[in-house]
């Protein structure tokens, strides 16, 4: 398969496939906003709570299509996801915003998790991008102080998991059940690097528009030209040179070259000898992204030599079919071997990004035969958009969602569209 005809499929994949589902089956006319859940056989769940995650990765997904494709279609489901984020999931009170909201759009559990809150600025500072919206792009630049508040940890350096509603501790900081019980992750600052970058992105993009002196003032009627004001750009620079440097010095270890998932306060790894090859192979491409988007070559060079050995410790989980497994529990011997819908993406990304930067050809054909597997196996060409995973024989799991807290259309169109847009 030659380069263009990949990007063919993408789009194709990308428009008849994922953004067509979402817009059709899960808008919620009665309620606003999206629904909460699709379960794995089809059926959907009206009363199901709404997730922060799923509501931000939506408004990231409709704003980035409609950056790169233009139609308005993708413009109106944004617009519907940046209200509904900002009108129910914006905590008016304390800042910050919701984990979750009940079907109606009252909020239902009203922690502070870092990781929905750098979601949010991601999919804000992507509808800035996408229609230089002065109040998508007040609300992210909100986000990231509280951010930075809240969860930035000045004496060890990192940010924590989770506050209270009220920005006060937590004995209970997971992500989900799956988790261990940790002040630290890689997988939220994962997800705090990527919206840092886009937000960074954003205001250099802004200013070379000649977009300028932007004056932060959430609730305000802002005038159509907005101006990044120095402060605030190298605020946000400062943040994400940081970041980078979190992963190659803390997160990254440097015996496995895995990227660790657990940590203490003081940094002291924990949780057991795990290896996600899924994280593994994103974070190769996300660190990367941060550090060309950032623009600095003495912190770029620093990232290209763990990009590439990131990204060759993440093979220890391909297999001879182009797909990846999920991850892997060295302690006790267990291997989650279901292909994962959001590791074959990232997986697809992460090794075109080897080739399309370093020459490598091997890297192509990795992600050349890792969307071959998607195609074989993961689009559900009748109902729309993709099945949660599949087991090492082939068989669908019916058992997860086809979309809700966690299934998302993120990974998946964020693939089709790095692909379409790179070179």
């Amino acid at each position: 398969m030659n380069i263009s005809s990949l990007k063919k499929e993408m789009r194709d994949v990308l428009e008849k496939n994922i953004l067509p589902f979402w817009i059709g089956k899960m808008t919620d006319e009665k309620n606003g906003g999206f629904l909460g859940r699709m379960d794995g056989n089809g059926v959907i769940h009206p009363d199901a709570e709404k997730g922060a995650v799923l509501n931000a990765r939506i408004l990231w997904a409709f704003s980035a299509a409609y950056r790169v494709l233009r139609k308005p279609e993708y413009l109106e489901a944004a617009t519907r996801a940046k209200r509904y984020v900002i009108d129910h999931f914006y905590d008016p009170e304390y800042g910050g915003v919701f984990w979750s909201l009940d079907s109606t759009g009252q909020p239902k559990d009203t922690k502070k998790q870092f990781y929905a809150i750098g979601f949010a600025v991601y999919g804000l500072s992507e509808y800035a991008r996408a229609t230089s919206d002065p109040e998508a792009l007040d609300y992210a630049l909100e986000l990231f102080d509280c951010i930075e508040e809240h969860a930035f940890d000045h004496e060890h350096n990192g940010y924590i998991e989770a506050c209270t509603r009220e920005w006060g501790e937590m004995a209970d900081m997971r992500l989900s059940d799956l988790d261990a019980n940790y002040p630290k992750s890689q997988n939220t600052h994962l997800h705090i690097i990527e919206p840092y970058t886009n937000l960074f992105r954003c205001l250099r993009e802004m200013r070379e528009s000649n977009l300028c002196n932007y004056v932060p003032s959430i609730g305000a009627v802002m005038p159509v030209d907005i101006t990044v004001p120095q402060e605030t750009f190298e605020r946000v620079a400062v943040a994400l040179r940081n970041l980078i440097d979190i992963f190659t010095d803390r997160i990254l270890n440097p015996k496995t070259h895995h990227l660790d998932l657990f940590f203490g306060m003081d940094w002291k790894r924990g949780g057991g000898r795990l290896e996600s090859y899924g994280h593994d192979i994103e974070c190769s491409w996300l660190m990367h992204e941060a550090a060309l988007v950032l623009g600095d070559r003495v912190v770029l060079q620093k990232v290209e030599k763990v990009v590439r050995m990131v990204a060759k410790a993440s093979e220890k989980g391909l297999n001879a079919d182009g797909s990846m497994v999920h991850e892997a529990n060295l302690d006790t011997g267990h291997v989650d071997a279901d292909r994962h819908w959001w590791v074959q993406a990232e997986t697809v990304v992460g090794f075109y990004n080897l080739y399309q930067y370093f020459g490598d050809e091997e890297a192509l054909q990795k992600a050349i035969r890792c969307w071959q597997y998607i195609k074989d196996h993961l689009i559900d060409r009748d109902g729309g958009e993709w099945w949660w995973s599949c087991d090492q024989e082939g068989n669908i799991n019916h058992r997860d969602d086809k979309a809700g807290f966690w299934k998302c259309p993120y990974h998946n169109s964020r693939m089709c569209l790095e692909i379409i847009e790179r070179e």
